[in-house]
């Protein structure tokens, strides 16, 4: 691909609004350099535009909602501007605040949740997942690279050093067990061993 297409650029400048004022977790990065590495891991891997635009759209429905925005007020948006397979695949990777019966899942619970829903996520959906969870374990790793104080980034996440180094290899032993062994998952199993091993 020699260059990123009007309806990925699109994309980005949806994620763009929608993402403004956020930054990543314990840093003054911009939110949007995440979807946007992770855009440029699926283009690597050579997948289809939807599968990117997807990518670059798959926090919004999560991270997004608010006062002026609903969740089914972003949804609608998404699925009228970048189509309904869009939609359903960043669906497929949206952590639920309720189960099927309008129960609030706790965090762990969300997870566990998540989990689950993989093995009803097409293609797509477990590529994004894949190429979310590789950046974000890569964002890690290199946080710790450069500091002296590794508490300082495991401080940032609720479960600490262990529960975060055990969701990541969670998540690369689910998508095998669901079936998906693309190379991506290989680079995820990479990244997982690497913190384990920090």
């Amino acid at each position: 691909m020699t260059g990123y297409s009007d309806r990925i650029n699109h994309a980005f400048a949806f994620a763009a609004k929608h993402h403004d004022q956020q930054v990543r977790k314990g840093t003054r990065l911009p939110y949007l350099t995440h979807p946007a590495n992770v855009a440029m891991i699926l283009t690597r891997y050579g997948c289809s535009e939807d599968t990117v635009v997807a990518g670059i759209l798959h926090d919004v429905v999560e991270d997004c909602v608010r006062d002026s925005m609903t969740r089914e007020m972003l949804e609608e948006r998404i699925g009228h501007k970048f189509g309904h397979s869009v939609l359903a695949t960043v669906l497929m990777v949206t952590h639920r605040k309720v189960d099927d019966d309008g129960i609030e899942l706790s965090s762990e619970d969300k997870k566990e949740d998540y989990l689950a829903r993989l093995s009803l996520a097409n293609e797509d959906a477990l590529w994004v997942c894949a190429a979310d969870k590789v950046h974000n374990a890569n964002s890690i790793l290199s946080d710790l690279r450069r500091t002296a104080f590794p508490e300082t980034v495991w401080g940032r996440f609720s479960v600490g050093r262990d529960g975060t180094v055990r969701w990541y290899r969670r998540v690369a032993n689910r998508l095998r067990e669901v079936g998906f062994n693309a190379p991506i998952v290989d680079e995820l199993d990479a990244a997982a061993s690497a913190l384990e091993q920090v």
